[in-house]
């Protein structure tokens, strides 16, 4: 049976996976900033990797912002644009093994949807996301690379940045445990060191995330939420979703092969069809 490979370009890395039989093959990441290049490393580099041929590829879904980029067929294959967030939705549920949920797609920034049944509704999203991680760290910190800011932020403490619920009232609040931020970013002092500075951006995104995801869920009555994208590689993303799921009455679910959510979407609206 032949393949059919969704890619997702995005505006620093392409995402490429194949599906055949309803199985995963091989999914790849290329980094590059031009969107094209990316597209054609990406494609050659899972060609040879997996050893095929171009005529064992049926057809290839392409989505993402540099998906714009591409006026014509990759090397004679029927090559068909489909849209981000239907492929955010199928990708998510696909890799979820669920039914109905919310999607959330988190980039350089951040898309929600709600998919139920094979239908996906967008929900909306906000512009904080990898964008704003790098951002702000390369601002406060200097530092430009995701892996040295994850690093760096092993070692902090949340209580030298951010202001807590326990900081500010002796009450205890029965939907407001005292270790809930009250404003992220409230307490900094100079005292607070690069890895406490670290972590409070971190959990400032990933908060302001999971915050909306709980709002979608709310309004689209869903349980679960699905997390997808780059930064779900983020250690730090599981421990700030856990603490969520301790003040709402959702499920946040990061899938194996989490980055690759909406490329597997990609790939699975053509099957569909």
């Amino acid at each position: 049976m032949k393949i059919t490979i969704g890619i997702d370009i995005g505006g620093s890395t392409t995402k490429i996976v194949g599906i055949r039989d309803n199985e995963i093959i091989t999914p790849m990441i290329v980094r590059a900033n031009d969107p094209i290049a990316s597209l054609f490393g990406a494609f050659g580099k899972f060609v040879d990797q997996n050893g095929l041929s171009l005529n064992d590829i049926e057809k290839i879904a392409i989505t993402g912002v540099g998906a714009s980029h591409v006026e014509k067929s990759i090397y004679d294959i029927e090559t068909i644009k489909v849209q981000e967030f239907l492929c955010n939705g199928y990708g998510g549920l696909y890799l979820s093994g669920l039914k109905s949920a919310i999607i959330v797609s988190m980039g350089t920034g951040t898309a929600i949807v709600k998919a139920s049944n094979g239908e996906i509704e967008h929900m909306g999203g906000t512009g904080v996301g990898g964008g704003t991680l790098l951002g702000l760290s390369n601002k406060m910190l200097n530092i430009r690379e995701f892996g040295y800011l994850i690093e760096t932020a092993k070692d902090g403490n949340l209580e030298n940045v951010d202001l807590l619920v326990s900081d500010i009232s002796r009450d205890v609040l029965p939907t407001l445990p005292p270790h809930t931020t009250a404003s992220n970013f409230g307490k900094l002092t100079d005292a607070a060191s690069k890895s406490d500075i670290a972590l409070g951006i971190i959990n400032l995104v990933f908060q302001t995330i999971g915050t909306l995801a709980v709002f979608a869920a709310r309004s689209g009555d869903v349980s679960k939420i699905v997390l997808i994208g780059n930064l779900t590689t983020i250690p730090q993303c599981r421990e700030v979703m856990k603490a969520l799921e301790a003040l709402y009455p959702y499920e946040f679910l990061i899938p194996p092969h989490s980055e690759y959510g909406t490329a597997v979407g990609a790939a699975l609206s053509l099957i569909k069809k």
